[in-house]
């Protein structure tokens, strides 16, 4: 196994750039509350994806060819299962009565809790592979399982209304049934509330715990450096919030987009578990997952579904006014 290209300097490095992006987004162009709509969604999206495939080439160029092809595989098997999330994401939103003006910041701290979830994830998924190498096996039978899963259709459904964390997060934090503004806690009369939005961000947390256990185990099956498999992570999620806002209204136009999914989950855990005894070259991974991820949007493409899935809500025209005591502290 090649030595792993993440410096401290380069973690650190890193780390900064993607907490100065964040800064940017939620400071400067997003600081009010508001709906985005699909030009800006595009153009964020291509934003994304253009900083994404400009670190590749940096990876490319300092570390060479394999390691370049490893970030792109994994950056491409996180992307398709984020677009697959998608769909959990417009569940919750319309489970709960979210508007579109507030959907965004809950995506944006969704977020970065999910990257520091999810670099705890992958440091100890590394520690696991290094330390004990079964767990090879451990990490590629449960994504062939969770392949099998997703190609049975079974057990994939999600009920973010019935989600233990959120029922314990009700019963331990006081809720108030209001947005106030798009905030996720208020103080009134001397005391703090959790507005609408904040058991909304907790199930998005929730959620995006569970994707990590299929996402992470997938990246580690094409490459073990810990900095390509977190840096691949990141920017995938990075882009998440514009990809949402861009295909919400289209996304039951992917209806074999889980096909796709889960033969790459099966594939990529039967490479892993072989791995000892049969080496796949990564050129021959990228390419049977791009021919799959393919495959599974055209055939979306030729075979669309008669009716789409039900978008995330449209703004009330004219919603109830928010109480008057809203001027509280806030958060």
């Amino acid at each position: 196994m090649l030595q792993s290209i993440g410096t401290p300097i380069l973690w650190a490095g890193f780390t900064v750039f993607v907490l100065a992006l964040l800064a940017l987004d939620l400071l400067v162009f997003h600081r009010d509350s508001r709906e985005m709509k699909a030009k800006e969604a595009l153009a964020w999206s291509i934003g994304w994806v253009s900083l994404a495939l400009l670190f590749n080439v940096g990876v490319y160029v300092f570390f060479g060819a394999e390691r370049g092809l490893e970030f792109f595989t994994g950056y491409l098997i996180e992307l398709a299962l984020s677009v697959d999330n998608l769909f959990v994401f417009i569940l919750i939103f319309t489970t709960f009565h979210v508007r579109p003006a507030y959907q965004h910041r809950v995506l944006f701290w969704g977020i970065v809790g999910a990257q520091v979830m999810r670099a705890l994830f992958i440091l100890a998924g590394a520690a696991l592979l290094q330390a004990f190498h079964w767990v090879v096996f451990v990490f590629g039978g449960f994504l062939i399982f969770t392949g099998v899963k997703i190609l049975l259709d079974r057990g994939t459904e999600v009920h973010p209304e019935k989600n233990p964390v959120l029922k314990l997060f009700g019963k331990i934090v006081p809720t108030l049934p209001d947005a106030y503004g798009g905030r996720f806690a208020v103080k009134l009369n001397g005391k703090w509330y959790a507005t609408s939005l904040l058991p909304v961000l907790v199930v998005v947390e929730v959620t995006d715990l569970m994707f990590a256990v299929d996402s992470i185990p997938a990246i580690f099956a094409v490459t073990k450096d810990p900095f390509i498999v977190y840096t691949s992570n990141i920017f995938a999620i990075l882009g998440l919030r514009a990809l949402y806002f861009l295909l919400a209204s289209a996304m039951g136009k992917f209806r074999y987009l889980k096909i796709g999914l889960g033969l790459v989950l099966s594939f990529v855990g039967g490479k892993m578990v072989l791995a000892e005894w049969v080496g796949i070259p990564i050129e021959i991974s990228l390419a049977v997952v791009v021919a799959l991820l393919a495959g599974s949007i055209l055939a979306s493409a030729l075979r669309p579904l008669r009716t789409e899935v039900e978008a995330a809500p449209k703004e009330d025209p004219s919603p109830p006014a928010e109480p008057s005591h809203r001027t509280g502290d806030k958060i």
